[in-house]
């Protein structure tokens, strides 16, 4: 007994070792990226790596059709006009929280368990961005818990306006478009710091499925989203 009490609590160290380590990882991550520009992100990786696999089924060279449009851009050359329109349609509490909105948390919570079924998430951008730097599409209470410990590492490490001009640039926009700069040219053939009040709300309504609508599509639904947001704008909070 003694034997396995003394093996377990090993057992148990190393497992915290091991957690430990990937934390202390992860935040070193972070801080290069307080001042430093993320030139791929692990979604885009993987992204990457999913149309690569297609092209390859369909016979075609991987390496030739398979292109990620991404263009940094500073904070500065982003239209404030997007900025408040992804603030106002993905998290209208960002300069209050610290990484997780406790509130919308709660509210989503609500929505589901009277729906009976997941219809809200309450994701921070902050949230977002720890998923898009370094962690994947799976949905798990494991991925979950990592995204919430990232975020938190996030909101210590940098401002406001670092945390939202890294979103901006890696959030997806298309198919293989990621980022401000690249999804303006692709959907409307401007840069993004000339983007319209109307324009910044569609690309911000498509944030939750990107792929699903082609360039500058709109639906009925879409076209009442955009409106809602172009609202929600005049209030919205920006660094």
């Amino acid at each position: 007994m003694r034997f396995a009490a003394k093996l377990a609590g090993a057992v148990c160290l190393v497992g915290l070792a091991g957690v430990l380590t990937v934390q202390l990882w992860f935040f070193a991550q972070v801080l290069w990226f307080v001042h430093t520009d993320p030139v791929r992100t692990a979604f885009m990786q993987a992204r990457g790596e999913t149309l690569r696999a297609h092209a390859a089924l369909e016979g075609k060279n991987p390496a030739r059709s398979v292109r990620l449009a991404h263009h940094w851009v500073p904070y500065a050359r982003i239209s404030p006009q997007l900025k408040r329109a992804v603030v106002a349609a993905e998290d209208a509490r960002f300069l209050e929280h610290g990484g997780l909105d406790w509130d919308a948390i709660e509210r989503a919570m609500e929505k589901n368990q009277r729906r009976g079924r997941v219809v809200a998430g309450a994701s921070t951008i902050t949230q977002q961005l720890a998923k898009n730097l370094f962690l994947s599409g799976e949905r798990s209470w494991l991925r979950k818990g990592q995204e919430a410990a990232i975020a938190w590492m996030l909101e210590i490490s940098m401002s406001k306006r670092r945390i939202l001009e890294l979103y901006l640039n890696v959030a997806e926009w298309g198919e293989a478009v990621f980022g401000a700069e690249a999804a303006a040219q692709y959907h409307f053939g401007v840069p993004a710091a000339r983007l319209t009040a109307r324009q910044a709300a569609w690309l911000a309504a498509v944030l939750p499925r990107p792929r699903r609508y082609a360039r500058g599509q709109t639906t009925p639904y879409l076209a009442r989203r955009v409106d809602v947001i172009q609202t929600r704008m005049r209030s919205a909070r920006i660094p």
